[in-house]
């Protein structure tokens, strides 16, 4: 069969679903999936840190409601897949900073001006120059270099977030990720780096951000023998608020630079007139986690053998700094919705006896928080055969806030699943948007992104909303008020009818994936297609 073909039969069987939906109780499908995330966000859990013990009894919740699903364990050990981390965390007691300007010594007070991280091959100490590099950015697809011409051997590259406005966002984003702009710098010889946020892009007030600095960073513990990428020896984020310490004798101004990036002009590259001396405590531990994944059969003697994976990230960031009086960060919408919606979807194919011609693979990952480390983990060792995965559905912080009428997809004109998904939402009424903030790299920057790099065609999905309207200050209100903070719990109000009616969404479009003659594939123009060749 053509795949061009699919679309208009999977609109009829579709439109079927859709009609027999429209009778179900959406408010009890809502409150069944809030039941799981009630569970995982509760104080008990404290958090859900990756390796913690309420992560442990959060992952002892998805096996078991996987096994009641009906799903066939795909991990290593059943449902479960060993992940092991070294953890680096700030010892911030032990430290210090100072700006060295005409050979007088100014000090950083930490959560203030800025704050040091830390990873295992952070240097004890710091002593070098600084120089301002613009967006830190090399992406050799348009000639375009922030480190040319600069002089970076042995010293410490201060950038600004985001890229020019009129580069290509997949391009933007994939060399903003912290993987590509380390191996850039570090062939520019730089030995570290100052990030200051656009304030444009700002999600998390600066209290939070500074309070999130004693959460352990961590780094996949490598194999026997294996490569790894090391990190800086010096890192650090500066506060947008405080920068003139920075940027004073220099001849520029922070507001400068943000001007110039607003009115998309070129920003300026030179030398700060200040060296950053000072030592920087950490403590290293290991860490043991895990993921844990759950497969339902396909029913077709060779689809079956191909896997279409609906994903979410099963950790949360612990207990951190207190705000109104709570330090634990329980996650519910982060991530413990798309947990609830990984569970409510298993359950629902399992009730309704669906088989569909490709297996599905469910899959909790563990170190979102941590840098995606559990996806890639699973991307790298796949329990399954990796040539056999297809397409990866992600359900991170989705934020079921409001009545669901528009749904914003990242990812959506990157590959054939973008027609699928326009498909699927033009049967239920619901109107697909594409990403309407998209300097925030929201594509990057979760657990999709490990599938992407190992050339998956993926999606990744967030409540849509019209600018201007009341949904739009309910959405960035959540992010100023709740996103990694003790806010997001399960006392907020949630759409519950909006929830269920994404999971209806979700699994529909994951059984049209799987019932597909064809794989998806890449669209010709795609950035993200160079990975599957």
């Amino acid at each position: 069969m053509n795949r061009f073909m699919v679309p208009i039969i999977y609109l009829v069987m579709v439109s079927v679903v859709a009609s027999a939906q429209n009778a179900a109780d959406w408010e009890a499908r809502g409150k069944r999936w809030w039941a799981h995330v009630q569970f995982l966000a509760d104080d008990k859990l404290e958090g859900r840190d990756t390796g913690s013990a309420g992560f442990k009894k959060a992952l002892d919740y998805v096996a078991d409601q996987f096994a009641k699903a009906g799903l066939r364990p795909a991990g290593v050990k059943g449902y479960r897949q060993p992940v092991e981390f070294v953890a680096a965390q700030l010892d911030e007691e032990n430290s210090s900073l100072q700006l060295v300007r005409d050979g007088k010594p100014e000090p950083v007070i930490f959560g203030e001006s800025g704050f040091l991280t830390v990873n295992q091959d952070t240097a004890n100490t710091v002593d070098a120059a600084a120089v301002f590099v613009g967006y830190g950015l090399a992406v050799p697809e348009l000639h375009y270099d922030d480190f040319a011409g600069l002089d970076l051997k042995g010293k410490i590259a201060v950038y600004i977030s985001g890229g020019p406005a009129d580069m290509p966002g997949p391009l933007k984003a994939h060399y903003q990720s912290a993987e590509e702009r380390r191996k850039a710098l570090r062939k520019a010889g730089a030995i570290g780096v100052a990030s200051i946020q656009n304030p444009k892009a700002v999600e998390v007030p600066w209290e939070r951000t500074a309070g999130a600095r004693f959460e352990p960073r961590m780094e996949l513990k490598p194999g026997p023998g294996a490569a790894r990428d090391p990190g800086y020896a010096f890192s650090m984020v500066i506060n947008p608020e405080s920068t003139q310490k920075f940027f004073a004798g220099s001849g520029h101004t922070f507001q400068e630079i943000v001007d110039a990036a607003n009115a998309n002009k070129s920003l300026p590259h030179f030398a700060l007139a200040v060296r950053f001396r000072g030592h920087i405590g950490k403590k290293l531990s290991q860490v043991r986690s895990e993921n844990v994944g759950g497969v339902l059969p396909g029913n077709d003697s060779m689809l079956a053998k191909e896997y279409v994976v609906v994903s979410a990230h099963l950790d949360h960031v612990g207990i951190g700094a207190e705000v109104n009086g709570d330090r634990i960060y329980n996650g519910a919408m982060d991530d413990a919705s798309g947990i609830a919606s990984l569970i409510e979807i298993a359950r629902m194919l399992n009730e309704s006896a669906t088989r569909p011609k490709r297996s599905l693979l469910f899959l909790a990952v563990t170190a979102e928080e941590k840098g995606l480390l559990g996806s890639r983990y699973f991307a790298e060792h796949p329990t399954v055969d990796p040539q056999a995965i297809v397409a990866d559905f992600n359900m991170d912080m989705f934020l079921p806030l409001f009545p669901l009428k528009f749904l914003e997809v990242q990812g959506l004109d990157e590959s054939s699943l973008g027609d699928d998904i326009r498909a699927v939402c033009q049967a239920l009424n619901v109107e697909v948007q594409a990403d309407k903030m998209p300097e925030n790299n929201r594509f990057i920057r979760s657990d999709q992104y490990s599938f992407i790099r190992k050339g998956v065609p993926s999606l990744a999905f967030k409540f849509g909303w019209l600018p201007g309207s009341p949904e739009e200050k309910i959405f960035k209100d959540w992010y100023n008020d709740r996103y990694h903070g003790p806010a997001d719990d399960a006392k907020q109000p949630v759409d519950l009818e909006g929830a269920a009616r994404f999971n209806a969404i979700l699994q529909t479009l994951a059984l049209r994936v799987a019932d597909a003659p064809q794989r998806p594939q890449w669209k010709p123009d795609s950035f993200f297609r160079r990975f599957a060749q």
